[in-house]
């Protein structure tokens, strides 16, 4: 995927993800403040206007550092912090890169993942949104191609997002309910599920448009 197109599916795949804003409310709501919502909505929206004024000639690495300070700035949460830098870390594997592949992204999202957990001190099975990062990257890495890949990632982080409710929170506002968190749904680890059926979403309505032209 090159730069130019790159941005383009960004923005499309964020305009479908603030769609989601209302059951991360409410899952949050149960599990934490009830905020991600609206991290997700203003930072989705920060990062769409950042990307939409960017130069053609922006890098993949360039990209994805626009959406990272984007996202910090549109929030004060803590989400959004570690979100952000998880942007920063994942652009550091796309430097001097001039397209981008299923496996770029794969690495990518693991570099994310790995910031996010250390930043975080949070680890696999603490219940957070690296439960659904990880099997993700995973899947993008050994794929043999974007379509089969994404499909992969979807379903592993949807498979993590389910594991996840036999779970209990052990980082965060989520934390402090204790053995009362088994049961409910993490809401960090839902909202990256549905950024990648966003994701998909947004490149099948591209994809229809381009052959209906």
């Amino acid at each position: 995927m090159r730069p130019v197109e790159l941005n383009e599916s960004i923005r499309r795949s964020l305009a479908e993800l603030v769609g989601y804003a209302d059951e991360l409310r409410d899952l949050d709501q149960a599990l934490g403040d009830g905020d991600l919502g609206v991290t997700i909505s203003l930072g989705a929206n920060a990062v769409i206007e950042s990307l939409t004024t960017l130069a053609d000639d922006a890098t993949p690495a360039e990209i994805a550092k626009t959406c990272a300070k984007a996202f910090a700035n549109a929030n004060p949460s803590t989400m959004a912090a570690l979100v952000a830098g998880g942007l920063l870390a994942g652009s550091k594997t796309w430097a001097g890169l001039t397209e981008i592949g299923t496996a770029d992204a794969g690495r990518f999202i693991r570099a994310a993942g790995e910031n996010i957990g250390q930043r975080g001190k949070t680890q696999i099975g603490d219940k957070t949104i690296l439960d659904a990062i990880m099997p993700a990257a995973d899947a993008l890495e050994v794929a043999s191609d974007g379509t089969s890949g994404l499909d992969a990632a979807i379903a592993g982080a949807e498979r993590a997002v389910v594991e996840t409710r036999d779970l209990q929170s052990r980082r965060g506002r989520a934390s402090w309910m204790q053995e009362r968190s088994i049961g409910l749904q993490d809401p960090g680890a839902t909202a990256f599920w549905r950024y990648l059926e966003s994701w998909r979403a947004a490149e099948s309505v591209a994809a229809k448009g381009k052959e209906l032209a």
